[in-house]
Formats: C-alpha cells, structure tokens, sequence
C-alpha cells in the first residue's frame, strides 16, 4: 500500500529556523527528513548528513527519502550562509561560495526533490528568503545578492512547477536570534575601510542577536507549505511587512540614503 504518512525535508536543521521548523512538522505528524551537515537534537528527526553544494550527497538523500516513503510532500530550502565584508575586498571563492548554499543550493533541491512531490501528487517549496533582498545592505552585499536572486528562481519556479500541483513560495525572514549571527564570515576592509566595517556589522548582528525566537518564523514556514493557495512571497512581522511595502513605493534615492543611514557607521 502507498504511504499516506506526509513527508517533509528540511534542508540546514540542525539549528536556528530550520530546526524549529523541523520539529514542528513532527509535531504534525510528518515523517522529518533533515538535510544538514550536523545532526539535529531531536530523535524524532530522520538526519541525512547532506552538503546542499554537492549534488552527489542531494541525489542521494533524495533517493533515500524515495526508497522510504515513496513521496514527499513539503520541502524547506532552509541552508544559508553569510560573509561580511566590502565587496570590493570579497574573493570571488567566497562570493560563488555564497551562491552555491544559498541559491544553487534551492536548485539541487528542487532538481531531485520535485520528481518525490510530483509522485505525491502536489506539494510545497518553501524557499526561506530575507528581507535583505530588497535593499542592497551595506558589506552584506552578497548575501543581500543571493537573496534576491533566491526571489526570482523560486517565482520562476513556481509559475513552472503550477500544472503540477506543486507551489512554490518564498519567505522572506527578519531579524531572528539563532547561531547564523555566530558563524557568519567576517572579512575586513583594511586600511581602505577601518572599522567601518566591523562597526556596522555590529550593528546588524545587535538586531538579529535582539530578534525574533527561531519558532516565529518556523510557524509561518509550515502554514505556507500546509496552505491550498498560499502568497508566492511573503514576511512576517508587522515591522517587515512596512519595509517590504516601502520597498516598492519608496523611491530608490530615498532607500538608498536609508539604509546608509541605518547602517553605515563611522567607527
């Protein structure tokens, strides 16, 4: 007989948001497959130690969760990573690197895990964005970058994935206290730039260290991928929901000076 059991799979749920959200599909009664390089804390969890920029170790995960539930139902593109610094100073490895996780990393996913949701008979893609996809954050400049472009793959993919039965949404998350803020890359400016960079990073890490618990935003991410018509891009918080208005009201001169205002900090 067929599973009727639902399946989803996690990708980067070892912590923070991802392992929020995975633990709330268990509470729902999923079987949880997490895609992460760590195991999560939970036993509850089925843990694929998965690199999300190495094809190898996503088709293999894919085919394992085939082999045993023959379906999957919901997918959370959750991995991410950040590098601070200029982008003037930034490597090209480092910039590519930024990509692979946070947007090819969706791909790869997408690429082996669709096959699952289309035996399923429909599901959800839930591609976990930010809010700095709308404006260009200063010496966050590729990740603002990856998360943009993350935007426009996962509407792309939506409007390609609809005869299928298959939605495609993007969320776009604020703020929120989990270890990101700890491992996040720093790169320096050098004389170039002083302590200009490491003073605005600060900042910016003051706000996510002072955000959101990660179980706000994972309860949002499950209503999406549970939802018959959910928004294609959506945030949470009444604080991003006014940012992601004013990002397309706002003229591009007066954002700009905004965001240099907030965060461009003299040492």
């Amino acid at each position: 007989m067929p599973n009727e059991r639902r399946v989803a799979a996690v990708t980067g749920a070892s912590s923070g948001i991802g392992l929020a959200t995975a633990k709330l599909f268990a509470d729902r009664g999923y079987a949880v497959y997490c895609l992460s390089r760590s195991a999560p804390p939970d036993g509850r969890l089925i843990h694929i130690k998965t690199d999300v920029t190495l094809e190898a170790e996503v088709e293999a995960a894919f085919k394992r969760i085939e082999a045993e539930q023959g379906r999957l139902d919901a997918l959370v593109s959750n991995a991410g990573m950040g590098i601070s610094g200029p982008v003037e100073c930034a490597s090209l490895a480092d910039a590519k690197y930024q990509f692979d996780v946070n947007v090819f990393g969706l791909h790869l996913c997408a690429r082996h895990g669709v096959p699952l949701m289309r035996k399923a008979g429909g599901g959800c893609i839930v591609a976990v964005s930010s809010v700095a996809a709308l404006f260009g954050l200063p010496y966050q400049g590729f990740y603002s970058a990856t998360k943009s472009a993350l935007n426009a793959l996962s509407q792309s993919l939506g409007l390609e994935l609809a005869p299928f039965n298959i939605r495609v949404v993007t969320f776009m998350c604020g703020d929120t206290r989990t270890g990101f803020t700890d491992v996040r890359v720093k790169r320096g400016g050098g004389e170039l730039y002083g302590k200009t960079v490491e003073a605005s990073v600060a900042l910016m890490e003051h706000d996510e260290r002072n955000g959101m618990p990660p179980e706000a935003p994972a309860r949002k991410i499950v209503r999406l991928a549970e939802a018959k018509n959910p928004k294609p891009l959506s945030t949470i918080g009444f604080k991003y929901k006014v940012l992601c208005a004013l990002s397309k009201t706002m003229p591009m001169r007066v954002q700009y000076w905004l965001v240099r205002l907030l965060y461009v900090k003299k040492a």
